[in-house]
């Protein structure tokens, strides 16, 4: 197995247990603590991120590779927009899936968490397509992507329910962190990353996106 592909598995098990919440269910159709998305349409999103993973991985690679996660992040369509209304981040789909409920979420999500488990342990692509934006990623590149996906967006599903954000495995956690860190650096400097982690009166409101 690779570097990410076991902590890929355990951080999708944490976000099983959240997604699970009877309050995720009870609180579908009301707002999220993100724009213009429902908990459901959240929730929704969170649990695509197996879904793409269990659908690209079989995948054999045709477009050309980034040689680092970092650049994918610099190319990105949905990181360079400047509006909610662009394109790239369309909530079409989804909306689509939340319409399907909470039960399909969850037995989808549990299906394809088979699928991925099953490929990494055996016939995983060692380079992933990411067809809507136009090139590949290798696998661990392409897991660190998914594993960022699944710390953020549990965050922000828990917030919407008011529970505090999941704590993942180390392994998983602290890839996510120094990729974050990298982006925020990349983004604002080095000089603003460490005075906001470091001292409250030059803090900035600083995001890596």
């Amino acid at each position: 197995m690779g570097d990410l592909d076991q902590p890929f598995l355990d951080a999708a098990a944490v976000c099983s247990t959240l997604l699970r919440l009877e309050v995720v269910r009870e609180r579908w159709a009301e707002s999220s603590a993100l724009p213009e998305l429902s908990v459901g349409a959240l929730a929704c999103h969170l649990a695509r991120q197996v879904t793409r993973a269990a659908e690209l991985l079989a995948v054999p690679s045709t477009l050309p590779v980034l040689t680092a996660v970092d650049e994918h992040y610099a190319r990105a369509a949905w990181v360079t927009s400047t509006s909610l209304a662009d394109a790239a981040n369309d909530r079409t789909t989804d909306d689509a899936e939340a319409a399907r409920g909470f039960d399909w979420m969850l037995a989808r999500y549990d299906a394809d968490l088979a699928v991925v488990a099953r490929l990494l342990r055996g016939a995983a692509a060692e380079r992933v397509d990411i067809p809507w934006q136009g090139w590949s990623l290798r696998r661990n590149d392409f897991l660190h992507t998914r594993l960022l996906e699944l710390v953020v967006h549990s965050a922000d599903l828990a917030a919407s329910v008011n529970r505090p954000a999941p704590d993942f495995p180390d392994a998983a956690f602290t890839p996510v962190l120094a990729l974050l860190s990298r982006l925020a650096v990349r983004r604002h400097g080095q000089g603003a990353v460490v005075s906001t982690l470091t001292r409250r009166e030059r803090a900035q409101n600083i995001s890596a996106f």
